[in-house]
C-alpha cells in the first residue's frame, strides 16, 4: 500500500472541488446515502511517522490547513457539509465507506442540524488599561519612604497603594468577564447554537489588545444581517467587535471519525 485516503468532509451529494492537500485531486466515495470527500495521498508523507514530523513544521501545517479548508469551503458553498478534523487519514477508501455506514445516524443528525445555517465568528477586544504612575514613587520614592518612617509605619503607604492596584486589576478582570458573558448571551440568543473558543494568544491574533471573546455562532441564513447588526451594537465603550463569516460550520459539525 503506497497511498492513504485523506478525508475532508461528509455531505449528501457529490460536487466538483478544487485540488486538496499536497495538490491531490478530490473525489467522493459513497455509503449509507452519504458521500465523503477524499483524496489519495502518499504514504511517505501521510504515514504515521512522517506525519508526526510534518505536524511540527508550521509552514507545512499552514499550507495543509489552507488546502483542507479550501475543499471544505467549496463544498459548503453549494451544499450542507460536515467537515472533519484537519489531517484525518484512513488506510483506504473501504475504511471511509465503513465509517459512513457505521456512523450514518450521527452524520445525518449533524447535517440536519446545520441545514440552512452558516457559522459566524465574533471576536471582542478590549485595550489593556494603563495603570496610573505615582509621581512620588517615580520622582521622590525616597521622600515617600522617609515620610512613612517618620510616621512610624515603614512602607505602609506603598503597601496600601499596591493593594489598591491589585484590587483595581481584579475589578477590571471581573468587568471584562461580565462584558464577554453579556456579548455571548446576546449573540447566542439570535443563533441556533453558540460556542466559546479559548481566547487566542496575542502572538497568533497579531493584536496587543485583550481578547474578551472568541465566539462561534450557527446562524440561520435568513437572520445573518440581523446577527451582524446586533454584534456591531455590542461594541463601544472600549470594546471592539470583529465579525467574520459566513463559514462552513466547523465549530458545530466537526466529528471525531476514528
Amino acid at each position: 500500500m503506497s497511498e492513504l485516503t485523506y478525508l475532508y468532509a461528509v455531505a449528501r451529494e457529490p460536487l466538483p472541488c478544487p485540488p486538496g492537500v499536497a495538490g491531490a485531486a478530490v473525489r467522493t466515495v459513497a455509503g449509507a446515502g452519504l458521500v465523503a470527500y477524499v483524496s489519495s495521498v502518499p504514504l511517505e508523507q501521510f504515514g504515521e511517522e512522517p506525519l508526526r514530523r510534518s505536524l511540527e513544521d508550521l509552514d507545512w501545517l499552514a499550507e495543509t490547513a489552507r488546502a483542507h479548508h479550501r475543499v471544505v469551503d467549496s463544498v459548503a458553498a453549494a451544499t450542507t457539509t460536515a467537515p472533519v478534523r484537519l489531517v484525518t487519514v484512513y488506510g483506504d477508501d473501504d475504511q471511509v465507506v465503513e465509517l459512513l455506514e457505521r456512523r450514518s445516524a450521527a452524520f445525518t443528525e449533524v447535517l440536519a442540524h446545520v441545514t440552512g445555517r452558516r457559522e459566524w465568528g465574533v471576536k471582542a477586544y478590549a485595550s489593556p488599561r494603563e495603570e496610573p504612575v505615582n509621581a512620588e514613587e517615580t520622582r521622590g520614592g525616597g521622600r515617600a519612604c522617609e515620610g512613612d518612617r517618620q510616621a512610624g509605619r515603614p512602607g505602609t503607604a506603598y503597601l496600601q497603594r499596591r493593594r489598591a492596584t491589585l484590587r483595581g486589576r481584579e475589578q477590571a478582570r471581573r468587568q471584562a468577564l461580565q462584558r464577554a458573558d453579556h456579548i455571548h448571551r446576546e449573540l447566542a440568543a439570535l443563533a441556533a447554537a453558540g460556542h466559546r473558543h479559548r481566547a487566542q494568544d496575542p502572538r497568533l491574533s497579531g493584536r496587543d489588545d485583550v481578547m474578551l471573546l472568541n465566539g462561534a455562532y450557527l446562524v440561520d441564513e435568513g437572520r445573518a444581517e440581523e446577527f451582524a447588526v446586533r454584534a456591531g451594537e455590542l461594541g463601544g465603550d472600549g470594546v471592539e467587535i470583529r465579525v467574520t463569516g459566513p463559514w462552513a460550520p466547523y465549530s458545530f459539525t466537526v466529528m471525531e471519525p476514528a
